[in-house]
């Protein structure tokens, strides 16, 4: 199983998003809002829809695989 940590931003032109892999689930909203907060304030991002402006939402995802052997 893959647990996912999907972090939305508003951003200059539309909506973005950055998937962490594997996160801390112990991880509280304010946490994780103050998180994205320092990544829009590194300004480190320029993704295709422009610059990150500020928090939008998040959620943790869990993914399930299951191979199929022949």
């Amino acid at each position: 199983m893959a647990k996912l940590l999907e972090l939305y931003f508003n951003a200059e032109y539309g909506p973005e998003k950055i998937v962490v892999r594997e996160p801390d689930e112990s991880l509280d909203p304010a946490t994780i809002k103050a998180a994205m907060e320092q990544i829009i304030a590194a300004n480190v991002f320029a993704k295709r829809n422009g610059l990150l402006v500020s928090p939008k939402s998040a959620r943790y995802v869990d993914r399930s695989v299951q191979d199929i052997e022949f």
